[in-house]
Parts: C-alpha cells; structure tokens; sequence
C-alpha cells in the first residue's frame, strides 16, 4: 500500500511537470504608432543574430521557421526590406526539489515508521527564452517584439526542430498587433 501510494504520488508529481513543460508562454510589445500593414518584405540582420549565443544549427533552424512563419503570412524576403528581423536565445538549467511529505492511519495505538514518511523529488530541466524582433528597415527602428519562454526538449534532432518550430509559431501568432 505505501509503495503503491508514492508510486501514485511520483507519476502524479511527474504529470503535472511535463504538462508545465508542453507549453510556450508567449507575450508581445509594439509601437502603437507603426501602421503594420505597410511592412510586406523582410530580410534577416545579421549583425543581431550573430550576438544570438546559441549554436549556429540552432540558429539556422530558428531562421528558417521565422522565413516559413513570415511567408505563411504573405511576406516576401527581399534584399531591399521593410522589416528587419533579429533574435536574442538564451537557455539555463532550472532545478525543481520537491518536498512531499505522506502520512497514514494505522490500526491501534502508538506510533508507526511504516505509515508517514517524507522524500525529496529533484528534477533538472533547460528553460529557454527567445526574442524575435522586428526593426523598421528605413528608420532603424525596433517596431514590435515578441518573446516566448519555455522548456527545451532536445533529446534528438527531430524533437530539437519540433520545439523550435513550436517557439517560433506561438511567438509570431501575435503578429501582426491587432491595432485596435
């Protein structure tokens, strides 16, 4: 019964983590004064993605889901731009220490080890944030930024792509600002 009752407490524990994890928080700042719709070309500033601290895959796969999330929404790259994009990435490891406490009724009187306890439950996992601007290419000018903060899941390439993939969408959902 015990064994049965941490095994429960630990699956339950763990569940609730890895539906923390699934998700991308995402927010978006812009200027208000900016008409949005002019904006119909972009190019990558590659002065800001190179300061970007991340390996150089990873940020050709960052890239190339903005290009994709950008076309989808029916921009076009071009060498002479309206709107400039840039990243910042970042990661760091977060330790979580649980400390489940459990206890029980036993049958008569006193006291039983068998039927409280206390354990600790340590978990490590890699949180990321991206930023990815985008600058008004005449005026130099940052016009909107979006930012989405989550955990990073890069057991292997595929799901290393999927999670970037996954970042890029749910930031870029957000643009363009409905202006109200």
């Amino acid at each position: 019964m015990k064994k049965l009752c941490i095994k429960l407490l630990f699956i339950f524990s763990l569940s609730i983590l890895f539906a923390s994890c699934a998700s991308v928080r995402v927010i978006a700042d812009y200027d208000k004064q900016v008409n949005f719709n002019e904006f119909k070309t972009f190019a990558f500033y590659k002065p800001g993605i190179d300061k970007a601290e991340i390996s150089d895959l990873d940020k050709r796969r960052i890239l190339k889901a903005i290009e994709s999330e950008l076309i989808a929404k029916g921009y076009t790259k071009s060498e002479n731009p309206d709107v400039l994009v840039s990243i910042i990435a970042s990661a760091r490891e977060k330790i979580d220490v649980y400390n489940n406490y459990y206890g029980g009724a036993g049958w008569g009187w006193g006291w039983n080890p068998y039927f409280y306890g206390n354990y600790n439950t340590v978990s490590t996992s890699t949180e990321g944030v991206l930023y990815i601007d985008l600058i008004d290419a005449k005026k130099k000018e940052l016009v909107w930024q979006g930012q989405g903060v989550g955990y990073l899941n890069f057991n292997n390439v595929d799901k290393k792509e999927a999670r970037i993939k996954e970042f890029v969408s749910q930031i870029l959902e957000k643009y363009p600002p409905e202006i109200q």
